[in-house]
């Protein structure tokens, strides 16, 4: 279950020292083809880290064999110096398989500001070029850890075919993206094009609905790539479905791996005038720090939902919006409805509905509450 589980793929993951813990920090994943298709989506944050700025350009002919990624450090505002880091590690990965560095993504993450120490991180590359292996998608997937407190894999069977992916996030998690790096990988054979529409369907469906903190990171890079080495066409539907399902597994595990986070919460927004109002209510409540702090106290405190709906474009009347804790309809019609007494907010899964009652569109976004612990980490980040 993970990068290498598709065929014409190998992976793996090293200890180069980037890390003062001494914990891997350099993954590489290779397509060994006979096909190399491949699409990314990337942070929407106009300050974009070295190797973003490498790797768009990578990926713009829709072709990449290979991605290395370092964790240790996100290389972002680390100037000349810090995009030359990213230019080494693609021409010497590039160099160990005999292909174009152009076709070589790069990606990092860690700390912003601070420079790669340059010998290490090419030595790293080195040794991890000699370890690749078919069996080495759990290895790659450890070593692009930094706040993550465990390693996230996924994957799809097909009929003959299968996808697979790997992520690494913990905290940031906004759109557009969320403070993550994905490689997905599929053995399909699928040309660019279907590529980048199922993976920007997906993105657009899973990763861009998480909204832990409201903070969009630097860093952000999915990547889908295609080896065709199963010798498989799927209808696009059947990929497309595939692609999602992977992303949404990831996208999962992610916010449920969330910096201090004691509660899963899902939002959904329902019968809303269009798709984009319901989004935007869902984000609104999402990045409330006042409802994010009641759900850590167990507090159904829905007046606080309210509060964050109205701050919004939406189209809604504020005397029938019902909302709900777990399926407890604690607001009718903009006012008192079930006792606040009937929610269990214990466990880790909490849902919150709300029907705005002025249309058929529904969203449902992915959050998490806000604890002493997401404070003290978020506060100690640095040392």
């Amino acid at each position: 279950m993970s990068v290498t589980t598709p065929q014409g793929f190998r992976a793996t993951g090293v200890t180069a020292g980037l890390k003062p813990s001494g914990k891997p920090d350099i993954a590489l994943v290779v397509n060994d083809g006979p096909s190399f298709a491949a699409a990314a989506v990337f942070t929407a944050n106009r300050c974009k880290a070295n190797p973003v700025l490498w790797s768009e350009q990578a990926c713009k002919d829709g072709q990449v064999r290979a991605v290395v990624i370092n964790s240790g450090g996100a290389n972002c505002y680390t100037g000349t110096e810090g995009f030359q880091n990213t230019h080494a590690s693609a021409e010497l990965v590039a160099a160990k398989l005999g292909i174009g560095a152009i076709d070589v993504a790069v990606c990092s993450t860690g700390l912003i500001g601070e420079q790669l120490q340059r010998e290490k991180l090419l030595a790293g590359i080195a040794d991890a070029a000699a370890q690749l292996a078919v069996d080495g998608g759990d290895d790659a997937a450890t070593a692009i850890m930094t706040t993550d407190t465990r390693s996230k894999q996924a994957m799809y069977a097909g009929t003959g075919w299968s996808v697979g992916g790997m992520a690494k996030g913990a905290g940031m998690l906004a759109p557009s993206l969320a403070t993550m790096l994905v490689v997905l990988t599929t053995d399909a054979d699928v040309d660019a094009a279907t590529v980048n529409r199922a993976l920007r369907e997906a993105t657009a469906a899973t990763f861009d609905r998480l909204d832990s903190d409201g903070c969009m990171s630097t860093n952000d890079t999915v990547l889908l790539m295609a080896s065709g080495a199963a010798g498989v066409t799927p209808a696009y539907d059947e990929f497309a479905t595939a692609v999602g399902e992977v992303c949404h597994d990831l996208a999962q595990q992610l916010i449920s791996d969330a910096e201090g986070a004691e509660h899963d919460i899902a939002i959904e927004v329902v019968n809303a005038a269009s798709e984009a109002d319901a989004l935007e209510v869902g984000r609104s409540i999402a990045r409330n720090n006042l409802f994010k702090c009641a759900v850590f106290g167990k507090d159904p405190n829905w007046g606080r939902i309210l509060a964050a709906v109205g701050t919004t474009d939406a189209a809604f009347d504020p005397a029938t919006l019902d909302v709900a804790f777990n399926g407890v309809w604690v607001c009718r019609d903009g006012g008192i409805g079930e006792s606040r007494d009937l929610v269990d907010l214990s466990a880790r899964q909490v849902k919150v509905s709300v029907d705005l009652k002025a249309g058929s569109e529904s969203a449902t976004i992915w959050t998490n509450d806000l604890t002493h612990a997401y404070v003290h980490e978020n506060s100690a980040y640095s040392t």
